[in-house]
C-alpha cells in the first residue's frame, strides 16, 4: 500500500453503484428502448452538470437527474407519464451495487483506512444509495458537492475531501470509474485509481491516474504495491 495514503474517498455513481441498473425498470416501461434511454440519460445528467456548473446556475443531483431523465425520453419518443417518471427517479436512488463493493470496502476498514463517498449526488441521495445496499456503516463521511454548489471536476467540488479527513490531498486516494473524474482528482492532487469497468480508452486530458484496473478489487492490488 501507498504509505502516504492517510484515507480514501470512492465516487458512487458508477464506481460503487451501478447507474445502468434502471435499464431494467425502463425497459419495462418501454420494451426495445429500456438501454438506450438509461445511456442517453445518463450522458445527459452529466452534460446538465458541467453546463449548469459553467454557467454558474447550480441546481442539486436530483434536479439534473429527473432533467436528464425527461430530455432521454423526449429524444427517442417516448411518451414519459408522470408515474413513470417517479418510479424511475425511485429507482436512481435504490441502484444495485457492484458485486466486489463490500468485500473491498470491508477490507479496507480492517486495514484502519477512513473512506469517503464523495459524489455529485445530494447527501440524502448518497445516504440512501447507501443504506439500501447495506453499507452505511462502512463510510466514515458522505461527501456532496452540494456544500459548495459546483460539481466534479471543479476544485471546490474536491476540496471537500481534504476538508473532511483533515490531510493533504496528496495523502487521500480518490477512486472512480469515470475517467474524466479520475483525470479532475489528479489534477487537484488526489492519489487517483481508475476503475476502468468498461475497458475503454482514458479521456485526453494531458493526464493519467495513478493506477487503473477493471473493478475494485483491483484497487486492493494496487493498494498492496
Amino acid at each position: 500500500m501507498p504509505q502516504s495514503l492517510k484515507a480514501i474517498a470512492f465516487d458512487a455513481y458508477g464506481t460503487l453503484f451501478d447507474v445502468h441498473s434502471v435499464a431494467a425498470l425502463a425497459e419495462h416501461f418501454f420494451p426495445d428502448a429500456g438501454v438506450r434511454l438509461s445511456e442517453i440519460w445518463r450522458v445527459a445528467q452529466i452534460d446538465y452538470t458541467r453546463m449548469r456548473t459553467l454557467g454558474d446556475r447550480y441546481a442539486d443531483f436530483r434536479k439534473v437527474t429527473e432533467d436528464g431523465l425527461i430530455y432521454a425520453a423526449e429524444k427517442l419518443g417516448l411518451p414519459l407519464e408522470d408515474e413513470q417518471r417517479k418510479a424511475l427517479m425511485a429507482q436512481y436512488e435504490h441502484l444495485t451495487v457492484y458485486p466486489e463493493v463490500r468485500e473491498v470496502l470491508e477490507a479496507l476498514k480492517r486495514q484502519g483506512i477512513p473512506i469517503a463517498i464523495l459524489s455529485n449526488g445530494t447527501p440524502d441521495q448518497l445516504e440512501t444509495l447507501a443504506s439500501h445496499a447495506g453499507l452505511t456503516n462502512l463510510f466514515d463521511h458522505f461527501l456532496s458537492v452540494d456544500t459548495v454548489k459546483r460539481f466534479k471536476p471543479t476544485p471546490e467540488a474536491y476540496s471537500i475531501g481534504p476538508a473532511a479527513f483533515g490531510c493533504p490531498a496528496s495523502e487521500i486516494g480518490f477512486v472512480s470509474s469515470n475517467g474524466w473524474d479520475a483525470c479532475g482528482a489528479t489534477w487537484y492532487g488526489y492519489r487517483t485509481f481508475w476503475v476502468n469497468r468498461a475497458g475503454g480508452p482514458l479521456d485526453k486530458l494531458g493526464v493519467r491516474p495513478d493506477g487503473e484496473g477493471r473493478n475494485l478489487r483491483e484497487l486492493l492490488a494496487y493498494l498492496e504495491m
